[in-house]
């Protein structure tokens, strides 16, 4: 493949856009206020495409696991180690987030993003736990994914996985229509992420024209706070795991260099899925074992994107000056819990599912996301590579506790990287 060069990365682009944006929102603030439509058609754009992602995603993501039975056990295992991981980071971004304190300080009126305000603040009031609980249930099978409850697409997703396991042998065109469905929705993700300088742009030229230069500090303060977290979570609770189970993270991460230096290239897990899964068979874990713990917990286990989730959210919310006490937290938690479950491991999928995320938090505006759109990039580098090692560690642990580990060759893999990539590329 021919390499493209510098001025054709999207990382160049979206770095020259952010830079362009801060120029003109400092010394031209009112051009740079009306750019603000740009970032919002772009958000508009992603929101569009977030349910028949999700859909796709974790349909076929049940669907493969193909015989329920026999993979039940090892299904099972994975998932709690999916949930519990999962679940961690986002209380660790949580936790983070009420400490440092983001987005403290930049007092932004969300009538300023949004003329919707009300509604959101409506919605608010009304909402109860058995009226959240009973909006999951769709009106019809797919009236979700024509609508803009993204729980209840989450849970059409799921039956329809199930139905397709247990009907596999009458309902394989069904599975082979929404492979081939998938290959022309993931094309238009990737279509709408070229637009991504252009709403960066429009939202950074907006944000410094409205707000000041100084606005920039919270951005980069949460960005360090994000990577910092993301880092002492990768090396703290993964490295302990790793610990645990007889291997280090530091050799599994150098092991895996050119997976991750792929996925920061890229600013996508996806494209080092094919490799992970052949080193992680190198190194002693069953083909099973892989095959179904790494697929599935690209859709399942996003510690990165979780971590990610619960922070971004809370900085938007302490931008905008609205106060969440614990139990609105919990429920923010909640539904990051549920709809990362839905996300690919594709350019742009965190911003898509924190789109989802807030589209059913109503005490946060979806329009508070212009705050973060021009430095989202920046951080899906690191929501990508902490995602890939956390599937590489859960890989490792299942395989230990199924027995289906070759420690030996697990070892040897580690000590040895650079033998193991030579026999791949022979």
């Amino acid at each position: 493949m021919k390499t493209k060069k510098l001025y054709q990365q999207l990382y160049f682009q979206v770095i020259v856009a952010i830079i362009a944006g801060i120029l003109l929102g400092k010394f031209y603030p009112e051009i740079g206020e009306k750019m603000k439509p740009l970032g919002d058609g772009f958000i508009k754009l992603v929101k569009m495409i977030i349910a028949p992602v999700i859909f796709i995603t974790l349909t076929l993501g049940i669907a493969h696991m193909t015989d329920l039975k026999k993979v039940g056990r090892i299904a099972i295992k994975a998932m709690i180690y999916f949930f519990t991981f999962s679940t961690l980071a986002l209380i660790i971004g949580l936790i983070v987030g009420n400490i440092m304190q983001p987005g403290a300080g930049l007092h932004i009126d969300p009538a300023s993003l949004s003329g919707d305000v009300t509604q959101y603040q409506k919605k608010a009031h009304e909402s109860t736990i058995t009226g959240f609980i009973m909006n999951i249930i769709p009106e019809t099978l797919f009236s979700p994914l024509v609508g803009e409850n993204i729980l209840q697409v989450l849970l059409v997703a799921i039956l329809m996985g199930v139905a397709l396991v247990l009907t596999k042998e009458k309902s394989q065109k069904i599975t082979d229509l929404l492979q081939a469905l998938s290959v022309p929705v993931f094309k238009i993700v990737s279509i709408l992420m070229k637009l991504a300088p252009i709403g960066a742009f429009g939202a950074m030229a907006f944000t410094i024209g409205k707000y000041g230069l100084h606005s920039v500090l919270n951005l980069l303060f949460l960005v360090v706070t994000f990577y910092v977290t993301s880092f002492l979570f990768v090396i703290l609770v993964l490295g302990a795991v790793a610990w645990y189970n007889g291997f280090n993270i530091f050799k599994l991460m150098i092991y895996l260099k050119e997976e991750l230096l792929l996925v920061l290239g890229t600013s996508s897990s996806e494209p080092a899925l094919p490799g992970l899964m052949e080193k992680m068979q190198k190194a002693g874990c069953s083909k099973a074992i892989v095959g179904l713990v790494v697929p599935t917990g690209y859709s399942f286990n996003l510690d990165g994107t979780n971590i990610y989730m619960t922070l971004a959210s809370l900085f938007i919310a302490q931008a905008l000056d609205i106060h969440l006490p614990l139990e609105k937290q919990l429920i923010l938690l909640l539904v990051a819990m549920l709809s990362s479950k839905g996300a690919a491991g594709v350019t742009g999928a965190g911003f898509v599912t924190l789109a989802a995320t807030l589209a059913v938090v109503p005490e946060i505006p979806i329009a508070g996301m212009t705050l973060i759109l021009g430095i989202d990039k920046f951080m899906s580098e690191c929501r990508a590579l902490t995602n890939v090692i956390g599937n590489s560690v859960a890989t490792v642990v299942v395989a230990n506790w199924e027995k289906q580990l070759d420690k030996d060759k697990l070892q040897y893999a580690l000590n040895h990287p650079q033998e193991i990539e030579q026999s791949i590329e022979s």
